[in-house]
């Protein structure tokens, strides 16, 4: 073959590559979108059951890990090596194992996240049908968290396209739910960020208001961490208007944070490698909204590993990041986290069981 035959190949798969990647990057910025402000969300297979105030109930928060972090499973975005669960058959474990737990808890609300209804990264495995047909007798909501075009990284296991929710389980009667947007980067951060947003859940009192529940999952994959406090205060601002207006408020999740300022030192391992551990900013909280953080200085667990190897005790860095925000008219008598192992999630449940103030 002529020498000027050979550069012309090279030139023509030269140009087909860069068409393919300016295609690609088109696809990307085109396909980004993000969910209207206060969507309103409908609340499936509503049971009867009237929540009353002076009566202890319990609630919990787990994010499932959209159900790919057996306890060896690293994650790419954290600098581990995977970018999918290993198989189908993982994803259906993890989900089975995470609702057999929550099935002997037996919580009166749960608020999930990460839960993958159709993503590449869980082989397309509806998580939030197998966690809803498990809680017999519950009502539901299903807010979109983002819905991502296709990422084409790492280039030999692509972690694909991703539609995951916030799912809320309740056993009480639901008058509405809606979806909050929250701010994300600007920029090309943005399609790392997604869109991010808190459902909100009303549950009438027998007393005549209302307890608004709050599902959320703040950003974690950012430049420096404080875009999830600025969606901190948003929640908070949301917070205090329901509690100003005579209702109860509760919001749980996964903030993203370390809510004990100084998880490093609690654990063991130290965490200023990771820009997104910073601690929960406790000043920002006005006097209406107390942080309930699962923690027992006798026996502290973790709710939270990041996944740049396996889960090992005493080498991974593990924190807590998932808890609780409350209003002054809920009192809580327990908050804890479940210890798990971190076994089928790189995040622990945590429990909480609260009272409804009847003044």
């Amino acid at each position: 073959m002529k020498a000027k035959t050979i550069v012309r190949i090279v030139l023509i798969l030269l140009l087909a590559l860069i068409l393919a990647v300016i295609s690609y990057v088109a696809y990307v910025l085109i396909d980004y979108h993000r969910l209207p402000d206060w969507q309103r969300l409908e609340v499936v297979d509503n049971p009867s059951r009237v929540m009353d105030t002076e009566t202890p109930y319990s609630i919990l928060s787990w994010n499932i890990g959209f159900g790919a972090y057996s306890q060896d499973f690293s994650f790419f975005m954290d600098g581990g090596k995977h970018s999918r669960a290993y198989s189908e058959e993982e994803v259906l474990t993890n989900v089975s194992a995470v609702s057999d737990l929550v099935v002997r808890e037996d919580p009166d609300l749960i608020v999930f996240q990460e839960v993958d209804v159709d993503a590449t990264r869980s082989w397309h495995v509806n998580e939030a049908e197998l966690l809803t047909s498990a809680s017999a007798g519950c009502g539901y909501v299903e807010a979109v968290n983002y819905d991502s075009p296709y990422l084409m990284y790492p280039i030999f296991r692509p972690h694909g396209k991703s539609l995951s929710e916030l799912l809320t389980v309740t056993s009480f009667s639901a008058e509405s739910a809606g979806r909050r947007s929250l701010p994300v980067e600007d920029g090309f951060r943005k399609l790392i960020d997604l869109d991010r947003c808190y459902s909100v859940t009303d549950i009438p009192v027998a007393n005549g208001r209302t307890l608004r529940l709050y599902n959320l999952h703040l950003s974690a994959y950012t430049s420096d961490g404080s875009i999830a406090t600025d969606q901190l205060r948003q929640l908070i601002s949301d917070m205090s208007q329901a509690y100003a207006a005579g209702n109860y408020a509760i919001a749980g999740g996964d903030f993203n944070k370390d809510l004990l300022g100084n998880s490093s030192e609690v654990f063991g391992v130290s965490g200023k490698d990771y820009s997104w551990s910073q601690a929960f900013p406790i000043e920002l909280l006005p006097k209406n909204l107390t942080l309930q953080v699962p923690f027992d200085a006798s026996s502290p667990v973790p709710s939270c590993r990041n996944c740049d190897i396996g889960y090992e005790p005493g080498v991974t860095f593990v924190l807590t990041v998932d808890g609780f925000l409350t209003t002054p008219n809920v009192r809580v008598s327990d908050c804890r986290v479940i210890d798990d192992s971190f076994l089928h999630s790189d995040h622990n449940p945590v429990s909480m069981t609260f009272t409804l103030k009847d003044d």
